[in-house]
């Protein structure tokens, strides 16, 4: 079974900073974009952040843009997101997801194939 591994995940104040990873082992890393996305309780999965191959193209969820960074090491075969600025509306569990194509970076969940456990993220106030 196709597995992403997340990382980084925690209990930080507002404010603050968490460094998310995302590890893709056994796949051709290159051949997909990389997504995150996050589910808080009572409120439907959110786009946070994608990046194609090459890492050149990048899009962000509204509520995080200025605030975000997605990258990727391809010879790592991981993707890292760094937030920064968090605040308690940032609370939830982050989810790392792969989509096939390798170039379009979409923000519709439903584009990508390959998702991880999730990792949960608290930012006290």
């Amino acid at each position: 079974q196709v597995q992403l591994v997340e990382s980084g995940g925690g209990l930080v104040q507002a404010g603050g900073s968490l460094r998310l990873s995302c590890a893709f082992p056994g796949r051709t890393f290159s051949n997909y974009v990389m997504g995150w996305f996050r589910s808080a309780p009572g409120t439907e999965r959110e786009f946070v952040a994608a990046i194609d191959w090459r890492g050149g193209s990048t899009n962000y969820g509204s509520s995080v843009k200025g605030r975000f960074t997605i990258s990727r090491g391809n010879a790592k075969n991981t993707v890292t997101l760094q937030m920064n600025s968090l605040k308690p509306e940032d609370t939830a569990v982050y989810y790392c997801a792969a989509d096939r194509n390798p170039s379009v970076v979409r923000s519709d969940s439903s584009f990508y194939d390959y998702w991880g456990q999730g990792t949960q993220v608290t930012v006290s106030s």
